[in-house]
C-alpha cells in the first residue's frame, strides 16, 4: 500500500544534481532543526527544509507530498568526559576551546502528506534488493520454460516488479544524494574560529645566507644592539640576533629586528626559544610578507649557523601562543565570567544563538539589538529569540551531573542563525542597512530607524567663512584619547616594574597588568572637539588650505550605539587592539552635543571656484590617504569615501571609518546573474519570481529564497552622507532628550581584528544577563569597562 502510494507520487521525487542546493539543517521559515521535537522535513522536489509547523503549509503551496524526515536525538553524556585544555586559538575544532558540544543519533523516514504516511529509511530500500533478486530469477527461468508458459506466467509479474524496482531505486538514490550532500547552510559557514593558517614563504626556497663565520650557541642569547634577553629573533640571512617590535604599551622589544630588515632587506627571521625538534612549531616571520610563515628549509637554514635543533628546548611562546595565552587569561575569563556560578536562564527573551564557527559577533550584536522595542515584533530572528520556543536546556536536569563543567548548565539548544550566515562577519551597520532596504518607502515599519540620527560637521577656513555638511548614521564612532587616562601614576609605576622584570627574564602575570582608564565622557568630548583638516578646498580662497572642523548631532535617536575605536594602526599599518578600560556611567547626558547649525553673523563659503559648483560642494579625498589605504588591500572607492567622510583628517581616522562601515552598500546593477536564476528555478520557483527575488535581495540566493516566502519591498539605503547649509531639521528621524540609560554591551576578546570572540550582556527585567552564544545566564559582574559597543536607550519622561 505504501509503495503504491509512493509510486503514484514518484513524479514529485527528484534526484538532486551536483548544482542543486540542499537545505537539511534548518527550516526556511522558523529555526526548527533536526534536533527540534518535530524534526525537519526536506521537500524531495525543491530540497527546501521545513519544521513540523510549516511542512503542511509548503504542501498546500507547492503540492509536493514526499518528504525526507530527519530527526536527531541526544546521546547521554559520559560521566568521565574530560575537560580539554586548548592548544589552538580556535573554537569547535580539535585543540581549540572545548565548547562541550553534545552528540546526537540521527534517524530517517519517508513521509507522504497530507496523511503523514510514514515508513522508515533505509528499510524502504529492502524491496529493491528482494525484487531485483526475484526479477533476475524469473528471467533465468524464462530460458528454461517454454515460450507459452513464460508469456502467461511472467509478463505481468515482471512489469509489476519493474515498477516497484523503479520506485525503490529512485527514492533510494534521491535520499542517498540528500544525505551525502553538504547542506547549503553548511557551505556558507566557516567551520571554526581560528587565526589564518601559516603559508609557506616565497622567500624561503630562494633565501641566500651569508657565510660570515657566525655560530649561534644553544643558549645565552642577547640582542646585538641592546640588553634584551627575551623576544629575540635570529635573522636567517646574516645570523644577527635582535629584539622584536615595541608594542603600543611599551612592552615587547626595541624594534631592532625590524630596523635591521629595513636597512638590509634580509627577509626571514626565527624566534629563538621556539626552536625544538618539532620544527613546525618554530615561529618564523617574513618581514616583506608581514606575517608568520612556514619555512620548509628551516633545518638547513639553522644548520648553516651551527644550530642543532634536535637538542634545543622551548623557552619562549610563539606569537600565536602569546595571543592564545592572553585570550585564555584575563579578558577571556572576565568577559565570559568564567569561574563564576552562572545561573542559567531559559524562556521568552532568553534564547541563545549557537556559534556556527565565527558567528559570535553576529550572536552578541543580535542579542542586544533584539532587546529593543523596535525590533521585538519584526523578522524571523525576533520570533526565534523572543518566543521562548528554542530556549530549552541542551542538558536536562538528570544530565547536569554528568556535564564536564558548570558553564554547561547555562547552555541551550538555542537558535542557529544559518540564514544570516552570509552576514555573520558583517557589522551592526549591515543589519540596519538590510532592514532599511526591505522597509523602503515605509519608514513607520522600519525598526532600524530607532537607531538613526543626523551628524552635522562645521568647517571653517582661514577666510572665516563656513560650510556645513550633514549625513545620517547609526553608530557614534568614538576615538579613545589615551592621554586622558585617569590612572597615569599607576601606569608609570607599572611600566617601570615591567621593565625591571623583563630585564630579569621574568613574565608578568595577568593580574599584575595595569591598563589605562579613560572616561567615556572624554571620548564623547573629543568627538565634538575642534580638529584641523588639511587639504580642504576653500571656494573663498580658491585654493586648498587647512580648515577647522567641529561636529555635533542634529537629532538624538531612540537608541544610541557607541562604537569604541579600540583597533588602531601600528607600525606597518597593521590594525591592532588597544588594551584599555573605558569608565562608563549607566546614565549619560549628551545634550551638549546637539549641533546648532548656521549661526547669526556666520557667512557661508561661496559656491563655484576653479572646479565649478560640484567641487565646491564636495570635499575632495586626500590622495595620500587613499593610496595608503588602498595599498593595504581596501577597495579604492571605499578609501576615497573614507577620506571624505573623515574630512581628510588622516590615515588612522579613515581606517577607523572603514572598519566601522565595512558593509555600506555598493551601487548595484539591475542585471541578474543567470546562474543564480537557474539555481532558484531548480528549487521549483518560477523564473519571473526568481528574477524579482534576486533583484530585491541584491543577488543573494539565500535572501532571495527568504524574500519569496516573505515578499516585501526593497530599495536603496540612504546611508550616504548629504551636504547642505543651515540647521535643517530632518523630520523623518526620531528625536528627543539627550539623556540615555545603558542597557547593552558587546565585548570583544582577542588582540587583533583577525580573530577573537564576542559576548553580549543585556539589562533585562532588572538584572544583567550574559549571552555567550548558546549559553544564557544571570550576569554577576558585567564587564562594563571592556566593551567594544555600548547600547544606550533614551530615558523617556
Amino acid at each position: 500500500m505504501e509503495m503504491e502510494l509512493l509510486r503514484t507520487n514518484l513524479s514529485k521525487v527528484r534526484i538532486p544534481e551536483p548544482t542543486n542546493r540542499i537545505y537539511k539543517q534548518e527550516c526556511c521559515i522558523s529555526f526548527d532543526t533536526p534536533k527540534s521535537e518535530g524534526g525537519l522535513f526536506v521537500d524531495m522536489n525543491t530540497f527546501l527544509a521545513f519544521g513540523k509547523d510549516y511542512v503542511g503549509w509548503n504542501f498546500e503551496k507547492t503540492g509536493n507530498p514526499v518528504y525526507l524526515h530527519i530527526k536527531q536525538t541526544k546521546k547521554p553524556i559520559p560521566e568521565d568526559r574530560p575537560l580539554k585544555k586548548p592548544t589552538l586559538l580556535a573554537i569547535g575544532i580539535d585543540g581549540g576551546f572545548d565548547n562541550q558540544e553534545l552528540e546526537y543519533d540521527e534517524t530517517y523516514n519517508i513521509v507522504i502528506l497530507p496523511d503523514y504516511v510514514t515508513f522508515p529509511f533505509p528499510s524502504v530500500a529492502l524491496p529493491e534488493k528482494v525484487f531485483l533478486c526475484f526479477y533476475f530469477m524469473v528471467l533465468h527461468l524464462s530460458f528454461l520454460c517454454s515460450f507459452l508458459i513464460w508469456e502467461i506466467f511472467s509478463s505481468r509479474l515482471v512489469q509489476s516488479i519493474q515498477r516497484l524496482i523503479l520506485v525503490s531505486a529512485q527514492v533510494r538514490l534521491a535520499v542517498d544524494a540528500i544525505l551525502i550532500a553538504e547542506g547549503a547552510e553548511r557551505k556558507e559557514q566557516v567551520a571554526s574560529w581560528t587565526a589564518d593558517k601559516k603559508q609557506t614563504s616565497e622567500y624561503a626556497l630562494t633565501l641566500k645566507q651569508i657565510d660570515n663565520g657566525v655560530i649561534i650557541p644553544p643558549s645565552g642569547w642577547k640582542c646585538a644592539k641592546c640588553d634584551k634577553t627575551d623576544n629575540l629573533w635570529l635573522n636567517l640571512t646574516d645570523g644577527m640576533i635582535l629584539c622584536g617590535r615595541k608594542l603600543w604599551d611599551g612592552s615587547g622589544g626595541n624594534n631592532h629586528a625590524i630596523d635591521h630588515y629595513n636597512e638590509t632587506r634580509y627577509p626571514l627571521a626565527v624566534k629563538l626559544g621556539t626552536i625544538t625538534s618539532d620544527l613546525e612549531g618554530a615561529d618564523v616571520f617574513s618581514y616583506p610578507e608581514d606575517e608568520s610563515v612556514t619555512d620548509p628549509l628551516l633545518a638547513e637554514h639553522l644548520a648553516f649557523f651551527g644550530i642543532d635543533f634536535s637538542s634545543l628546548q622551548k623557552t619562549e611562546m610563539t606569537t600565536a601562543e602569546k595571543e592564545l595565552d592572553q585570550n585564555t587569561n584575563f579578558d577571556w575569563n572576565r568577559i565570559q565570567e568564567s569561574g563564576q556560578e552562572v545561573e542559567p536562564l531559559v524562556g521568552p527573551g532568553y534564547t541563545g544563538l549557537v556559534n556556527l564557527g565565527n558567528s559570535c559577533y553576529l550572536a552578541a550584536t543580535m542579542q542586544v539589538v533584539f532587546s529593543t522595542h523596535s525590533f521585538c515584533s519584526r523578522t524571523k530572528l525576533a520570533n526565534g529569540l523572543l518566543s521562548g520556543k528554542y530556549s530549552v536546556p541542551a542538558v536536562q536536569k538528570d544530565d547536569v551531573a554528568n556535564a564536564a563543567d558548570s558553564s554547561q548548565d547555562a547552555k541551550q539548544e538555542g537558535v542557529r542563525p544559518r540564514m544570516f550566515k552570509a552576514d555573520a562577519l558583517e557589522f551592526f551597520l549591515h543589519l540596519i542597512d538590510q532592514v532599511e532596504r526591505v522597509n523602503a518607502g515605509k519608514p513607520e515599519l522600519d525598526p532600524g530607524r530607532s537607531f538613526k540620527f543626523g551628524i552635522e560637521e562645521r568647517l571653517q577656513c582661514p577666510s572665516g567663512k563656513v560650510a556645513y555638511n550633514k549625513r545620517h548614521d547609526y553608530i557614534l564612532s568614538l576615538s579613545i584619547p589615551l592621554e586622558k587616562a585617569t590612572n597615569k601614576k599607576e601606569l608609570e609605576e607599572f611600566h617601570k616594574l615591567k621593565a625591571r622584570e623583563e630585564a630579569e627574564g621574568k613574565e608578568m602575570s595577568s593580574d599584575e597588568i595595569v591598563r589605562p582608564r579613560v572616561p567615556l565622557s572624554d571620548c564623547l568630548n573629543i568627538f565634538s572637539a575642534p580638529e584641523e583638516v588639511p587639504g580642504f578646498y576653500s571656494t573663498a580662497l580658491n585654493a586648498k588650505t587647512t580648515a577647522i572642523k567641529t561636529a555635533g548631532l542634529t537629532s538624538f535617536p531612540d537608541y544610541l550605539v557607541l562604537h569604541m575605536r579600540k583597533f588602531v594602526m601600528e607600525a606597518g599599518w597593521v590594525p591592532k587592539k588597544l588594551d584599555v578600560y573605558i569608565d562608563v556611567d549607566d546614565i549619560i547626558d549628551i545634550s551638549h552635543m546637539r549641533s546648532k547649525g548656521l549661526q547669526p553673523g556666520e557667512e557661508l563659503l561661496p559656491e563655484g571656484g576653479p572646479g565649478g559648483q560640484e567641487e565646491s560642494e564636495k570635499l575632495l579625498p586626500n590622495e595620500d590617504i587613499v593610496s595608503q589605504l588602498a595599498s593595504m588591500g581596501f577597495n579604492h572607492l571605499h578609501c576615497q569615501k573614507a577620506a571624505i567622510n573623515t574630512s581628510n583628517a588622516g590615515v588612522e581616522e579613515a581606517m577607523n571609518w572603514l572598519l566601522s562601515h565595512m558593509d555600506d552598500p555598493e551601487a548595484e546593477s539591475n542585471e541578474v546573474d543567470p546562474s543564480k536564476v537557474a539555481t532558484l528555478v531548480s528549487f521549483g520557483f518560477e523564473e519571473e519570481i526568481a528574477r524579482k527575488a534576486l533583484k530585491a535581495s541584491g543577488g543573494d540566493i539565500e535572501k532571495a529564497t527568504d524574500w519569496i516566502f516573505n515578499p516585501t519591498a526593497s530599495g536603496p539605503s540612504d546611508m550616504d552622507a548629504t551636504s547642505s547649509s543651515g540647521p535643517t531639521v530632518d523630520a523623518t528621524l526620531p528625536d528627543g532628550d539627550g539623556k540615555y540609560r545603558l542597557f547593552g554591551l558587546v565585548s570583544h576578546i582577542g588582540t587583533s581584528t583577525q580573530c577573537g570572540h564576542y559576548v553580549a550582556h543585556v539589562y533585562k527585567e532588572g538584572r544583567w544577563v550574559i549571552f555567550n552564544d548558546d549559553k544564557v545566564g544571570i550576569s554577576k559582574n558585567p564587564p562594563k569597562d571592556m566593551a567594544y559597543l555600548y547600547f544606550y536607550e533614551r530615558i523617556r519622561n
